[in-house]
């Protein structure tokens, strides 16, 4: 099994995963509101499918991803949420069959791409496999928010690896988007996974540090629990600053999480 495999087989489980939460729910249910900005569950599957849509232009059809590009560009802040609201006007059936028919075709069109090609993307070009990641990324903080929002327990799996690897090779983004230098100091990163694993990146030696959960780090960086709702330390200057900062997804940054206590 080559990488782009295995992440594709973890993106099926956890696109499956969603899927079995919402396919039984009623019409209403899809009228549940998931965040704070009052996005429902039909937002939340509507804004992945259109992203799924968005990855595929930009495999299959480079003129319609250039008019996308071209509509991000006149309107960054509201461009995800006009697609998001676009979407969750289609009735729940028709809304859940375009999303499943458009993993099936983006997983076809991943595979596809010619070894060493890389795919355009709103920001850097990316590789079949980071965008794959990309795609578990974004799956399991939407996933989050639906299941929190139907009162489910959420499995913790070893894909949040996944979230939790972009959002360690996102740390330099992180100070871009908010306009902050990045500090020249190396982070060591070492979390426990689910099942007991330790995940790690950066320099053995690094002078800084950031341990704990690797689900809640996910969890942190998708901005979905604040720093004090979460098992996760930090060892240096540099290391507790990048924790109010860090986001494992492209754009900006929106609204701090509240605390679980002030919720």
């Amino acid at each position: 099994m080559t990488i782009l495999d295995g992440l594709l087989s973890d993106l099926v489980d956890e696109s499956l995963q969603l899927d079995t939460w919402v396919a039984g729910l009623p019409a209403d249910g899809w009228a549940t509101v998931t965040t704070p900005e009052g996005w429902t569950v039909a937002h939340q599957i509507g804004h992945l499918h259109w992203t799924d849509a968005a990855s595929l232009a930009a495999i299959t059809d480079q003129d319609e991803f250039g008019r996308g590009m071209k509509r991000a560009a006149a309107n960054p802040e509201g461009y995800v949420d006009e697609g998001a609201e676009e979407m969750a006007m289609l009735p729940p059936e028709e809304l859940l069959a375009a999303w499943r028919e458009g993993r099936v075709a983006l997983d076809a069109a991943l595979r596809s791409v010619p070894e060493g090609e890389k795919i355009p993307w709103f920001g850097p070009p990316m590789s079949p496999a980071s965008m794959a990641t990309a795609r578990i990324m974004e799956t399991w903080a939407h996933s989050h928010d639906v299941g929190e929002a139907l009162g489910l327990t959420i499995p913790q799996t070893s894909r949040a690896k996944h979230v939790c690897h972009i959002g360690v090779r996102a740390r330099g983004y992180a100070y871009l988007v908010r306009g902050e230098p990045l500090p020249e100091a190396d982070v060591r990163v070492e979390l426990t996974g689910p099942d007991g694993d330790l995940w790690t990146w950066g320099p053995d030696d690094a002078a800084e540090r950031v341990t704990g959960s690797g689900y809640d780090f996910a969890l942190l960086a998708t901005r979905r629990r604040h720093l004090d709702d979460v098992d996760v330390r930090a060892e240096g200057e540099h290391a507790a600053h990048w924790l109010t900062i860090v986001q494992a997804f492209a754009g900006l940054p929106g609204n701090d999480p509240a605390r679980l206590a002030d919720r």
